[in-house]
C-alpha cells in the first residue's frame, strides 16, 4: 500500500494558488502566500508566466523566497526595473493579466478589507491599508484573492472596501468605471471559490480533501453558492510538495 502524502493546509494553498498561475499571462503578486503561489505556478507548469512586483521587480530569478514585494530579492537577475508608478501604470493599460492578493475580509461580492475590524472612526482593529491591492483590483483584468476560511473574515458585507470587487452586486462595477472583469477565484484552507455570472456572488467550486460543502458553508458569513459541478480539490502530488518545500520556500517563511 502507497504511504499517504502529509501536507499541511498552508501548503495546500499554495499549491492550488500555484495550479491558477497560467504560462504567458502577467500576475500583480501581493505579499504572503501570492508569492509562494506565483513562484510555484512559475517553476511547476508557467515558465512564461510574467510576475509583476509592486516596487518595480518585472521577471526576476530570486534565489530565495521574497518576504514581502520590498524585497531585493524581487529585482535579482530581473530584465527590467521600473519604478512603482510605472509598474500601477502598466496595469492601468490593461497589461496584467491577473491580481493576486490577500486580506482580512472579503465579502459575498468579492469586496476586500484591510483597513480596519469595525467602524473606520472607532475600529477595534486598524490594517496596514490598501497598499497596491486597490489598484489591482481596479485595473487587472481578474483577480485572485488568498486566505484563511472563517466566518468573520467571510462576512456578508466586510466592513470597510478597501478593495474593490463587484460592490453591491451586477453592474456595479461597470458603472463605477472600473477595468477588467474583477474577482475570479478565492482560495482558502477549505476550498476554491468563484462567482456567479449573473449575481456575482461567490460560488464554491472545489472544496479541499476531508472538507463537505456543508462545512464550508459553515465557516462561511454568507451563503455560499454552490457550482452545479462542485468536486473535491485534487491532492498535492510528491512533486508540487517537493518543488514547495525545496526550492520555493524550503526555509518554511509562509508554508508551515
Amino acid at each position: 500500500m502507497t504511504e499517504e502524502i502529509q501536507y499541511t493546509p498552508r501548503e495546500l494553498i499554495a499549491i492550488v494558488a500555484g495550479r491558477l498561475m497560467v504560462d504567458g499571462e502577467s500576475v500583480f503578486v501581493g505579499t504572503g502566500l501570492p508569492l509562494v503561489g506565483a513562484l510555484l505556478g512559475k517553476k511547476l507548469h508557467a515558465p512564461n508566466m510574467l510576475p509583476l512586483y509592486e516596487c518595480g521587480g518585472v521577471d526576476p530569478e530570486p534565489r530565495e523566497l521574497p518576504w514581502s514585494v520590498a524585497c531585493p530579492w524581487t529585482y535579482y537577475k530581473a530584465p527590467i526595473i521600473l519604478s512603482m508608478s510605472s509598474i500601477f501604470g502598466h496595469s492601468r493599460a490593461g497589461y496584467a493579466d491577473v491580481g493576486f492578493l490577500g486580506g482580512a475580509q472579503i465579502d459575498m461580492y468579492g469586496n476586500i478589507n484591510a483597513t480596519c475590524i469595525g467602524p473606520y472612526d472607532h475600529p477595534s482593529v486598524r490594517l496596514t491599508g490598501s497598499g497596491g491591492a486597490n489598484d489591482m483590483a481596479s485595473l487587472c483584468q481578474r483577480l485572485i484573492f488568498i486566505g484563511l476560511h472563517l466566518p468573520q473574515r467571510f462576512p456578508e458585507r466586510v466592513d470597510y472596501i478597501t478593495t474593490p470587487g463587484f460592490l453591491d452586486g451586477p453592474g456595479a462595477r461597470e458603472k463605477a468605471g472600473l477595468l477588467g472583469q474583477g474577482p475570479w477565484r478565492v482560495i482558502s484552507h477549505l476550498g476554491l471559490m468563484g462567482y456567479d455570472e449573473e449575481t456575482r456572488r461567490m460560488k464554491l467550486l472545489q472544496y479541499h480533501p476531508g472538507v463537505t460543502p456543508e462545512l464550508i458553508q459553515q465557516f462561511t458569513g454568507f451563503e455560499l453558492l454552490i457550482d452545479k459541478d462542485v468536486h473535491e480539490t485534487p491532492k498535492p502530488t510528491a512533486e508540487e510538495l517537493r518543488v514547495l518545500r525545496e526550492e520555493v520556500d524550503p526555509n518554511q517563511i509562509f508554508c508551515f
